[in-house]
């Protein structure tokens, strides 16, 4: 394992190869600065080298490539006498078609075998591409029209809220004007009803009968309410009565009997009315 000495001299020696003649930027030195530091050099040194590599493979294969170019010209001129500079500019820029054509295509050749694969398999990629594009074009159809939709129900919406808060202003101002309403009954009975009570105890002092007073005769009068109610049962009754055909002289006193009792209470009901209205 290295010690902290040995990483700091290696991570001294990365920074300088990194800066070159630049000034290095100061840092704190600490073991975890130098921990951090330390494996970037590392993580740089391997990806270094596995560029080096890269470099030096494509270099292999660029001077293979050369070779096998110069074994072809050179077969050619001793089969044909042919050399592509003794080329046309017409049939080198078919060649070089030919050779972009291949190297777009990652064919191994430019042979017609290698060149019909290649174009079938581009040629069901362009057909999948098309179906996919077809697809998507439904799609997008479809988020369109339900977008569409979408705004439609929004404006139907706004102008929904906008009818709700119209008619929800009316109604407040509707509610605002009957609690003004209610509070003015309110005044008004309030005043009412001190002035009955200003009234009652003005003509209590000048000696009225506490039996003429608003509430009396407020409970009088559901007094007569309620005799006039019990003597529905009676009237019922009576007609029951009138219609077996009884003593008509048994009948007609009875009957001038509850007359005389229902005239009494509405007399004395109504002459103590009339003392109040006095």
């Amino acid at each position: 394992m290295e010690s902290g000495e040995e990483k700091e001299a290696q991570v001294a020696a990365w920074l300088k190869k990194i800066f070159g003649n630049h000034p290095i930027p100061q840092y704190e030195v600490n073991p975890r600065t130098t921990e951090i530091l330390h494996h970037l050099a590392e993580r740089n040194r391997v990806r270094d080298r596995d560029v080096h590599l890269v470099i030096e493979d494509w270099k292999q294969k660029a001077s293979e490539y050369e070779s096998e170019a110069k074994h072809l010209q050179d077969l050619l001129m001793e089969s044909v006498n042919f050399s592509p500079a003794n080329l046309s500019s017409t049939a080198s820029r078919y060649l070089n078609a030919l050779v972009d054509s291949a190297v777009a295509l990652e064919t191994k050749d430019t042979s017609l075998a290698s060149f019909l694969p290649a174009v079938n398999d581009l040629t069901s990629d362009l057909f999948r591409t098309k179906s996919k594009n077809e697809e998507i074009k439904l799609e997008l159809t479809k988020v369109e029209k339900k977008l569409t939709a979408s705004l439609v129900l929004e404006k139907c919406l706004r102008e929904d809220l906008k009818k709700a808060e119209l008619h929800l202003s009316t109604e407040r101002a509707k509610t605002d004007h009957r609690l003004q309403n209610l509070d003015f009954l309110k005044a008004k009975s309030e005043e009412f009803r001190f002035g009955i009570r200003a009234a009652e105890e003005k003509l209590l002092a000048r000696g009225m009968d506490a039996s003429l007073s608003h509430q009396s005769l407020v409970a009088l009068s559901e007094k007569l309410a309620e005799l006039k109610q019990q003597t529905l049962p009676l009237k019922k009754k009576l007609e029951s009565y009138l219609d077996l055909m009884p003593n008509p002289s048994l009948a007609q006193v009875k009957i001038e009997e509850a007359k005389r009792e229902l005239d009494t209470i509405e007399a004395e009901l109504t002459k103590k009315v009339d003392m109040m209205e006095l």
